[in-house]
């Protein structure tokens, strides 16, 4: 078996999951400067004319912070892309039908699963993003079938043919 990080398509994937992080890392460090700029530019005009200008600190605060979470955001997932893509080298990608059973909830049921075994077990994943469009996309891939692999001891990765990114999910324990 190949490593997973052989794959053509997974390349391509982890490249668009690396463009995305890369898109929170500069978006969020270009509303910092924004809102850095913004608030030295009031300044100065506040003190040329006298008076501030109404609403301009609210706006600077909010793309100060925001900036500075999406910032974060983005820089964790480049640390994460990193992990993966060296994870992906040393495992070979597993085919199995995705069944999802809930907003984040999921279960990958890996080649060879029978249902009727009372002691084979899907692997019990939940999503790591929270983002809406990340989730929905993952949760048009009911019942298809999906590549995934483990990147850690409670971490995978998955994606699917035609699908531009690799999602992460992390391995619900059993009660």
């Amino acid at each position: 078996m190949h490593p997973a990080a052989e794959d053509p398509q997974t390349s391509s994937a982890l490249t668009g999951y690396q463009a995305g992080a890369l898109r929170w890392l500069v978006g969020g460090g270009i509303a910092v400067v924004l809102g850095v700029l913004l608030g030295a530019a009031a300044v100065t005009i506040a003190a040329d004319a006298g008076r501030g200008i109404p609403g301009v600190g609210l706006v600077v605060v909010v793309l100060v912070i925001a900036g500075t979470v999406g910032a974060i955001a983005g820089g964790g997932a480049l640390l994460r892309h990193r992990r993966w893509r060296r994870a992906l080298q040393a495992v070979p990608w597993q085919t199995g039908v995705l069944r999802i059973a809930g907003p984040a909830v999921l279960a990958f049921e890996p080649e060879g699963y029978d249902e009727t075994d009372p002691l084979a077990e899907p692997v019990r994943l939940r999503l790591e993003s929270t983002t809406v469009w990340r989730t929905r996309a993952v949760q048009q891939l009911h019942d298809a079938v999906v590549r995934a692999a483990p990147v850690g001891p409670r971490e995978w990765v998955l994606t699917a043919d035609g699908v531009p990114t690799v999602y992460g999910a992390r391995v619900v324990r059993s009660r």
